[in-house]
């Protein structure tokens, strides 16, 4: 059945494209006008509360940060031109001369410290703050430095520094009048339809190669594959699945890039569970899931089989951290030790029950089909229970949950305190993600020094080391990193595409002057 269900969809999604297509026009009379399908729209464009993924990429073309990240997922400078770190508690920016907000007006040091000072700000209310428990004071210090102090020693605070600068001005109305440093300067979001940018030609980076975006939001995935065969739509970006994409590689009026991700999808384990508890099962567990046919069939070869949290592209990642490869034969053999045996050898009744909580999302629901045949496989009966996002992720934060299936996107899995976020015993939810309640003294011990170490070589073996003892334990089956993935039209050039699939790029893409290929 999940087989049949894999190859039905390309089938009948170019059925639907083909009858469809002639019904849909481009809504956007300037051709160097770039439209962009999202499948949402953002929650709050203010990026000091913006936390969903569109808000967030959104605020990449409006704003600019402090800081960013390379294709390494290390730290480097975007407005500062230098960070200094004179002591364990201070961290120095010395910014960019002449960068201007879309007013006019120049970018200066109290632009910075008022950012950064709402997150100290009893009255300010947003999802960030977590991040910034430990900075102690802001200060602008002459108009182009800005000095920051903490509490204590945190290796990783830089990557806090990775945060949009506002208007000293901005208030708790600023998503209203939105005024950045970015590339494009905001011109209205129409409640989900559109959010439409023009070009800032003063940009520090230099001038976009486009007039504009039109961020359309269509929530149908078909409906996105269509615009873009019609050239309603220039370009998705990671908003479609794998048997789409494949579909779509097909036509030559379309053309796709790839690149390598840090997305990564997993199965998160209940460990206060009386079964799971128990480390041998949740290894049995891990030799019974076969990733490499998820990552060949499944995702047609768009991820990485993931080893762990971190992705290979990060600077922290541990490249030797144990492995579970598919092996019945010895998810059988500790089940038997974990005191669940084959009730009946080759017979049909299994050894052992669990239930797993997925999306009701087509792809991640296929995906927990083929993980329900993979355990039968080791003798394990799951049953599965399909949700909608916002009620299985409430069923997560509360912990009411045995098994789910969920994705770490983007920058969320961009610095290695990550691991102390999700598994560290002291962050449980609400104080932090290890919803799945892992506790280790021994990961405890080596995630609190690395995240004090001041030096990056022995912050990387701290990690490491955690990361191995974490994968030995398996609080998370891992399954895959995603590829990077955008279907663009044929004419647009400048696509590139990040580790962490971020919208920067869209400022280089331009539309060149030759005829549509032949249907």
């Amino acid at each position: 059945m999940t087989r049949l269900a894999r190859v039905a969809l390309p089938a009948l999604l170019v059925a639907s494209l083909l009858s469809q297509a002639a019904c849909l026009r481009r809504s956007v009379d300037d051709p160097d006008v770039i439209v962009v399908d999202v499948w949402t729209g953002p929650n709050n464009l203010d990026p000091r509360i913006g936390t969903d993924e569109i808000s967030q990429k959104v605020g990449q073309l409006i704003f600019s940060s402090l800081m960013t990240l390379d294709d390494r997922l290390q730290v480097v400078p975007q407005l500062a031109e230098r960070l200094d770190h004179p002591d364990p508690l201070t961290y120095v920016i010395t910014l960019r001369h002449g960068v201007t907000f879309h007013d006019g007006r120049e970018l200066t040091s109290t632009d910075v410290a008022a950012t950064f000072q709402a997150f100290l700000d009893p009255a300010f209310l947003s999802p960030r703050k977590g991040a910034y428990r430990l900075l102690r004071s802001v200060e602008a210090v002459d108009r182009y430095t800005v000095r920051f102090r903490l509490s204590e020693p945190f290796g990783s605070f830089p990557i806090n520094l990775v945060m949009p600068i506002v208007p000293a001005w901005a208030g708790e109305d600023f998503r209203g009048r939105l005024i950045g440093t970015g590339p494009y300067r905001f011109v209205r979001f129409l409640v989900d339809d559109r959010i439409e940018l023009e070009a800032y030609p003063d940009y520090f980076g230099g001038a976009p190669r486009n007039a504009g975006l039109v961020l359309r939001i269509v929530p149908d995935e078909v409906m996105r594959a269509l615009e873009l065969r019609t050239g309603a739509a220039d370009l998705v970006i990671n908003d479609l699945q794998p048997d789409v994409v494949h579909a779509l590689q097909r036509d030559r009026n379309l053309h796709v890039v790839e690149a390598p991700g840090v997305d990564y999808n997993y199965i998160g384990l209940n460990l206060r569970d009386p079964v799971l508890q128990d480390v041998r099962v949740r290894r049995a567990l891990a030799h019974a899931v076969d990733v490499d046919a998820i990552v060949n069939h499944l995702r047609r070869g768009l991820a990485q089989p993931a080893a762990g949290l971190l992705p290979p592209l990060s600077w922290a990642h541990a490249h030797d951290m144990p492995g579970f490869v598919h092996d019945l034969e010895r998810a059988g053999q500790l089940l038997d030790g974990a005191g669940y045996p084959d009730p009946d050898g080759p017979g049909p009744l299994p050894r052992l029950r669990l239930t797993l909580k997925a999306s009701t999302n087509e792809y991640y629901r296929i995906q927990a089909t083929v993980l329900q045949e993979q355990l039968r496989r080791a003798g394990i009966a799951l049953d599965i229970r399909t949700y909608e996002f916002a009620t299985l992720y409430a069923d997560v934060l509360s912990g009411n949950f045995q098994m789910y299936t969920l994705q770490w996107a983007g920058g969320a899995v961009a610095d290695p305190d990550i691991l102390r976020r999700v598994f560290h015993s002291t962050q449980t939810p609400p104080a932090g993600f290890n919803r799945g309640h892992y506790s280790n003294p021994t990961v405890d011990a080596l995630l609190d020094r690395a995240g004090a170490a001041p030096d990056p070589d022995q912050r990387r073996e701290l990690f490491a080391e955690a990361q191995r003892v974490i994968a030995s334990e398996v609080p998370y089956v891992s399954l895959w990193h995603r590829r990077n993935v955008a279907v663009a039209r044929h004419t647009l050039a400048g696509v590139r595409l990040s580790p962490t699939a971020d919208f920067l790029f869209l400022k280089d893409v331009e539309r060149l002057s030759m005829p549509a290929a032949a249907p």
